[in-house]
């Protein structure tokens, strides 16, 4: 049902891009640089565009921008957890290391499974 709710959400979303688009298909003039600035840099100044595509790629951007903003401040968490992962396994392997050693001396290979099973509890 979830599902359907979201699918159905994407669709007024797709839906209302489309309508925004053909509303705004008019050209704009878009600048880039100040006046001054452009003729001393030798760039192109203005570009003409429609003005939902203007719209769009603002919006564009700023997801862009805030999901790497979200990624380099993450990366602490991501760097720990990973440093914890490997800390964990560590620990388990030695962990595994000392029970082996634990029943190295034991005859009976099934009393030394059944002293493994009770110290996993």
């Amino acid at each position: 049902m979830i599902r359907y709710i979201k699918y159905l959400f994407l669709a007024i979303v797709a839906l209302a891009l489309v309508f925004l688009a053909l509303a705004n298909r008019g050209p704009v003039t878009l600048k880039a640089l100040p006046e001054g600035l452009h003729l001393w840099l030798g760039w192109p100044n203005e570009i003409e565009l429609p003005l939902f595509l203007v719209i769009l790629g603002g919006i564009v951007l700023g997801l862009l921008v805030g999901f790497v903003w979200e990624w380099l401040r993450e990366h602490r968490h991501r760097a720990e957890a990973v440093t914890q992962r490997r800390e964990k396994q560590k620990l388990e392997r030695e962990v595994q290391n000392l029970r082996g050693r634990q029943n190295e001396g034991k005859d009976d290979d099934i009393l030394a499974l059944l002293d493994d099973s009770r110290t996993a509890r």
